[in-house]
């Protein structure tokens, strides 16, 4: 049914986004830190931000390589 393409690619974006989301997390947790200088928590909050981001981009980056490859069917974003 799924292709060992299908199952690299997903496995692969599974961990990336696992370990997207944990930065996320500590950033969250840490910027409620009251014991933690001001300037430090604006940075936790951008790399917080960038970390969401890049997370967005893994998830659209693996819906077009499945596209491309055409690892699953009826789903065809390049017309081929």
């Amino acid at each position: 049914m799924f292709s060992l393409l299908f199952w690299g690619l997903t496995i692969g974006i599974i961990g990336k986004v696992l370990l997207g989301l944990s930065v996320v997390l500590v950033h969250t947790k840490i910027t409620k830190e009251k014991h933690i200088d001001g300037l430090v928590l604006l940075e936790m909050r951008k790399e917080r931000k960038m970390a969401i981001l890049g997370i967005i981009l893994m998830v659209v980056g693996y819906v077009l390589e499945l596209s491309f490859f055409g690892a699953v069917e009826g789903i065809s974003l390049f017309g081929f």
